[in-house]
């Protein structure tokens, strides 16, 4: 009765939602050339393509960031059954640039159909694959049971359900209960988050795996981040704001004026979550009459610069790999959602952030517990804990090693999902 209603209601919904997507694909940058797909629309060519890839696994991560997570599975996933065919989902052009230039062998990827009845068919039945496999919180009803109703075994994995999520799921209950059941396991990344899936579906088979994002490698060989070419030769001790939102460009901005005055080789570069906010950042460093460069022009300056704008996708980890101090966006300036502390801890780099990450509270306590995070209760602390940590190399060293060591140690939740992955390939009809 509810999927029915929602499918009357799909396409009133729709019509709001177009006015964004049209939006975000016009500035979005990224992969646009198979966009299309996103309507359930494959081209001829495109279906003879995919055939080669009939019972394949077919995982779908919305954006970039659990592209990330996502390809890092594939990899662990090829490297112990390396007969295993994939295709990988997106929805975001960013995110299908980043996977089409990343992507395994044996892996087709595609744009993840919108949630109409007939666009979720028609890529079911060019895919046909063996499995659905869907990362953290992508649960679209009918993707779902329309796969379901194909006798294709439907998998949630590193599922997490915030406190502000389940008071949602729970008032609706009677609709998402059923859905949830409806998988054949939900991975999901802690008890509480364990807790939260069974409150609302206490029939749902969940199962607790532990965060792979944990598991993430970084790359042997990463590329020269190409600083030099923005800021200048000579030795400079580089500040990077990650996956920034709105008011937190300028705060960090503001702060880093006030430092340069103390520690004049400091550069700063900034690298917003949505590039297409560029403009806007642009604007906010002009008014404060910084000298800046922007990424995407190649990152030279007639003169030097002090601020980078990486208005670019896809070179987080080159970027946090050439900077000395690691802020994490998300976390300031009135936000407290968070982003992945993982990828800088990864490269052993010192981190600053919010002491709220609604989204990421598990990695933040894990880190705190070894003292291998630095946070700040308010916007006004943050000039001090940087401050402190940009005049103590020492202190900054033992905090990104720190970091390193402590995500290293959580490892193992990729083996564990890959484990439960195949045993429902062997047995789908057990599950």
């Amino acid at each position: 009765m509810f999927r029915l209603i929602y499918n009357l209601f799909m396409p009133v919904g729709f019509l709001f939602y177009v006015p964004g997507l049209y939006l975000k694909y016009r500035h979005r940058p990224g992969w646009k050339n198979t966009f299309m797909e996103r309507f359930g629309c494959f081209t001829p060519e495109r279906v003879k393509e995919l055939e080669a890839f009939h019972g394949a696994v077919w995982v779908h991560a919305v954006s970039v960031g659990e592209a990330v997570v996502a390809l890092s599975l594939l990899r662990a996933w090829q490297a112990k059954h390396p007969e295993r065919k994939f295709i990988l989902s997106t929805t975001t052009t960013t995110g299908q640039e980043l996977v089409r230039n990343q992507a395994p062998a044996n892996t087709a990827v595609i744009f993840c159909p919108i949630d109409f009845l007939w666009m979720v068919r028609r890529a079911l039945s060019v895919l046909k694959p063996s499995m659905l496999v869907i990362f953290e919180t992508e649960i679209w009803p009918n993707l779902v049971a329309e796969t379901r109703k194909r006798g294709i075994p439907v998998t949630l994995v590193n599922g997490r359900m915030s406190d502000h999520s389940v008071k949602g799921y729970r008032k609706i209950r009677c609709f998402f209960g059923p859905l949830l059941k409806m998988f054949n396991l939900i991975s999901v990344q802690t008890e509480a988050d364990a807790e939260r899936y069974l409150s609302v579906s206490p029939e749902a088979n969940v199962v607790v795996s532990g965060n792979l994002k944990f598991d993430q490698k970084a790359p042997g060989e990463l590329p020269d981040a190409g600083y030099s070419a923005c800021f200048g030769p000579g030795k400079h001790l580089v500040l990077l704001a990650a996956s920034t939102h709105p008011g937190e460009e300028e705060l960090v901005t503001e702060t880093y004026l006030r430092l340069r005055k103390e520690i004049p080789n400091l550069k700063l570069v900034l690298v917003p979550r949505h590039v297409e906010r560029a403009a806007d950042i642009v604007e906010m460093l002009k008014r404060l009459g910084v000298r800046f460069s922007r990424r995407s022009s190649g990152g030279e300056a007639a003169e030097p610069a002090d601020v980078l704008l990486a208005d670019t996708t896809g070179e987080m980890l080159k970027l946090m790999n050439g900077a000395d101090l690691v802020i994490m966006g998300k976390s300031l300036a009135g936000h407290d959602e968070g982003h992945n502390l993982i990828e800088p801890a990864l490269l052993s780099k010192p981190i600053v952030t919010g002491h709220v990450l609604r989204n990421f509270r598990f990695i933040l306590k894990v880190l705190l517990q070894e003292n291998a995070v630095a946070t700040v209760t308010g916007d006004g602390e943050l000039y001090e804990q940087l401050r402190k940590l940009l005049t103590d190399e020492k202190m900054r060293v033992e905090l990104g090693k720190r970091a390193g060591q402590v995500i290293r140690r959580h490892a193992g939740a990729a083996d564990r999902t890959i484990a439960a992955l195949e045993k429902l390939l062997e047995n789908p009809s057990k599950h």
